[in-house]
């Protein structure tokens, strides 16, 4: 765990109890996030998740900007409980007035898409040509039958797979 990180969450806490003059309970945190999210706050855990690749591509910023936006979740609903919105104004609120951030709900990071294979199923129509995902795929080997709209004929995997 980089200890910059766990820094800054202790830090952007003890802003909070400063600012609101309360004790607030410490999360767990933990760097085992992947994917396009750079952070998740899991408040009913508890517990911080970010994700390593992105902090190292943009450690200066994600320090300042993504560790305080997931703070300020956990902070939030430890303050005004479980029937917050996400991103309302209690959220809002402490990212602008307690860390003098801009309360923004999402990352600009650039972020690499993994490449999906994509599983083709036909119809008996001429341009019948429907791209599954791995997940969709699955079903079907497992039994599940899906229709074509305009011919109402089974689709049918044809061998062929594409990487998109």
């Amino acid at each position: 765990m980089p200890e910059l990180i766990l820094a800054r969450v202790d830090a952007c806490f003890c802003q909070a109890e400063v600012f609101f003059e309360r004790r607030l309970a410490r999360p767990q945190v933990s760097l085992q996030l992947r994917g396009q999210k750079a952070g998740v706050a899991y408040p009913r855990e508890n517990l911080l998740r970010f994700n390593a690749r992105l902090y190292e591509e943009n450690r200066e910023d994600f320090l300042r900007q993504t560790v305080a936006h997931e703070v300020a979740h956990l902070v939030a609903f430890q303050l005004f409980g479980m029937g917050i919105r996400p991103h309302g104004e209690e959220w809002q609120r402490i990212m602008q007035e307690v860390y003098g951030l801009p309360a923004k709900r999402c990352h600009d990071y650039a972020v690499q898409r993994r490449r999906a294979t994509h599983y083709l199923y036909r119809c008996q129509c001429p341009d019948g040509e429907f791209p599954f995902t791995a997940q969709r795929h699955s079903l079907v080997l497992r039994g599940r039958r899906y229709l074509c709209r305009r011919c109402r004929a089974v689709l049918e995997f044809s061998g062929e797979r594409r990487l998109q």
